[in-house]
């Protein structure tokens, strides 16, 4: 198992409810795709976003450490970009 970051970026005007709801089902995602969340948090509460996306021009930035397959990653991407409450989503591998 590998051990990898991932940077989540959703609209800053949610209430912090859906925030949290959001970071769960990503969680979740990490759980299905024989993941382990090590931890998550939030890195910026609320930042302006240098370009919008999808129509938003603030975001709330959370990070998430977690362990997990290289051949899983795929999967994970794709099943986060069908979460349209997330904005932006990074995945990098930490050494």
């Amino acid at each position: 198992m590998n051990k990898y970051e991932m940077v989540i970026i959703v609209d800053a005007a949610l209430l912090q409810d859906e925030k949290e709801k959001i970071i769960k089902e990503v969680s979740d995602i990490i759980s299905k795709c024989e993941g382990k969340v090590i931890n998550s948090q939030i890195w910026f509460e609320k930042q302006k976003l240098a370009f919008r996306m999808k129509k938003k021009t603030e975001g709330t930035y959370y990070i998430i450490n977690f362990e997990g397959k290289h051949s899983e990653l795929a999967k994970q991407r794709q099943l986060i970009k069908l979460n349209e409450k997330v904005l932006r989503s990074l995945i990098i591998k930490v050494e």
